[in-house]
């Protein structure tokens, strides 16, 4: 698949824009599913841990929409 712009409302956005805020909006619930659960409390550096799960999420995304 080809990345081209998209429409959104008469402004053209990027692909890739879109796809950071469906990663961002999947990371939200997992991040407090984390706090809840007590993660964040058992790792180094919890905000690498959260960026980097938004990271994976971005790549998994992308990966995926570039195969349909």
């Amino acid at each position: 698949m080809r990345f081209a712009e998209v429409n959104l409302f008469g402004v053209f956005v990027a692909p890739v824009s879109l796809m950071m805020a469906a990663a961002w909006l999947v990371l939200l619930p997992l991040r407090q599913l984390a706090a809840r659960y007590g993660l964040l409390r058992h790792v180094w550096h919890p905000a690498l841990l959260v960026f980097a799960t938004y990271v994976i999420l971005l790549s998994g995304l992308i990966l995926l929409v570039g195969s349909l």
